[in-house]
């Protein structure tokens, strides 16, 4: 009898805080699975439209713009052509690495490490938005990139 007045007499709290740090960590492992999904996501879409320039499949590149892109150029002929002109790097990329991810609400940031056909680096910074429930590029910001030592 004397161990169920003990047990009956242990306050609830060390098994509500357990119960919590057990729901915690379940949530923290589901958020980290969820951004890791969003990072995957973002950068397929990133890769795939950089692999539909590199094929000069302006339809498909295209397919990869945002609503906004599409009303601002009208046509995946002015789009592509423009790419071409304005942002060979990403026109024809020689290398990628995809850095680091920012969160901005209703957009997301990616910031890309391009290398483009003259050999120079550049940090590409990707504006991506959700449309319909798939990643769309939004705009693209280059600056070159600092190498470092």
């Amino acid at each position: 009898m004397r161990l169920k007045q003990e047990r009956a007499g242990i306050p609830p709290a060390p098994w509500l805080l357990a119960a919590a740090f057990a729901w915690a960590l379940v949530w923290a492992a589901g958020v980290q699975a969820e951004s890791a999904d969003k990072d995957a996501d973002i950068q397929e879409t990133i890769l795939r439209q950089i692999e539909a320039f590199a094929n000069d499949d302006r339809e498909q590149a295209w397919a990869f713009a945002s609503e906004g892109v599409k009303r601002r150029f009208g046509s995946s002929d002015v789009f592509v052509a423009m790419v071409r002109e304005a942002y060979p790097a990403v026109h024809q990329a020689t290398a990628i690495e995809f850095t680091q991810r920012v969160p901005h609400g209703a957009f997301e940031i990616q910031v890309v490490r391009l290398q483009g056909p003259d050999g120079k680096r550049w940090d590409a910074y990707y504006r991506m938005v959700m449309s319909e429930g798939d990643w769309k590029v939004a705009g693209v910001r280059l600056h070159p990139a600092e190498l470092g030592i």
